[in-house]
């Protein structure tokens, strides 16, 4: 047998690409770990700190205490899973459905109505027309008007469209035969055998709620029906410092602004990162699968 032996350059490139990578992995963590830290210091010595924090500045809970404590914070915790929960749900059954029709290949008028659904990607009809449109339907200043108007994507339709397709029509003739419809072959054969895909297409959708503050502040106006992320952006841009110290003593919301502002951050990021690694074993499986086509 033949064996490679590797050459002093090997090696060297082997060390400077582990140095590179080790490089990349702190200049993309520290941002994190800053935010971290920052939450956990004490709130009158972070204000005075300059430089690196790699440590928290006297260790306290005292900015997640007041996250916690905060009706504003807590309100707009609650509108944002409302918002994430039933958007997802929405979003993955009418996805899966247009992804459905579109895959087959008898429905009439698919070709024509494929290329207007795909031609929503590069035109849309813009703000002005969204929100009047909003407005006159009756969903202004309704959670509804986040979630209604986002149902489809249409490059997430797209991707489950291909996944549809690669499953054997052999598989709807047979169900058809024992007289199936077409919605106990999309729920009871199409959609068990592309888990992944949907599994992909639901992270995305709601990461997407999650992260999304411009349609609220659009289409919102009351505060208590503000989402999480409308609550921290309004405080990171506006300096609404108020809404993040609610029962924090006049000389302290000051400093408390700028820690309890990174616990909320912190509230705002862990849900993703505790449900991403379970979603993990699914992305790439289910985008390939959404991708090609033999």
């Amino acid at each position: 047998m033949n064996f490679y032996r590797k050459k002093p350059g090997d090696y060297v490139f082997t060390i400077i690409n582990g140095a590179f990578m080790v490089f990349l992995a702190l200049i993309t963590t520290y941002p994190f770990l800053y935010v971290l830290f920052a939450s956990l210091s004490e709130p009158g010595k972070f204000i005075t700190h300059n430089g690196l924090l790699l440590y928290p500045l006297e260790f306290t809970l005292k900015s997640y205490k007041a996250v916690v404590n905060n009706p504003n914070i807590l309100q707009g915790y609650k509108n944002t899973i409302f918002i994430v929960v039933v958007g997802t749900v929405i979003n993955v059954i009418m996805t899966s459905m247009g992804a459905y029709f579109l895959s087959r290949k008898g429905p009439l008028w698919k070709t024509p109505i494929m290329i207007m659904v795909t031609i929503t990607m590069f035109v849309e009809g813009g703000l002005i027309p969204g929100y009047l449109l909003i407005l006159n339907l009756g969903l202004y200043d309704s959670l509804w008007a986040l979630i209604l108007p986002s149902s489809i994507s249409t490059f997430n339709m797209i991707i489950m469209r291909t996944a549809f397709q690669g499953i054997p029509s052999s598989l709807e003739e047979s169900a058809r035969i024992d007289g199936a419809n077409d919605f106990t072959i999309l729920y009871k054969v199409i959609i068990p055998l592309s888990r992944a895909t949907i599994a992909v297409i639901a992270l995305f959708y709601a990461v997407y709620h999650w992260n999304s503050w411009f349609a609220a502040n659009i289409y919102l106006k009351t505060k208590s029906k503000f989402p999480l992320q409308l609550i921290l952006r309004n405080f990171v841009i506006n300096s609404q410092a108020e809404e993040l110290t609610i029962g924090v003593g006049v000389a302290d919301s000051y400093a408390m602004g700028f820690t309890v502002k990174y616990a909320t951050i912190m509230v705002a990021t862990i849900p993703i990162l505790i449900v991403y690694p379970f979603i993990q074993r699914y992305f790439v499986k289910g985008v390939m699968m959404g991708s090609l086509k033999e």
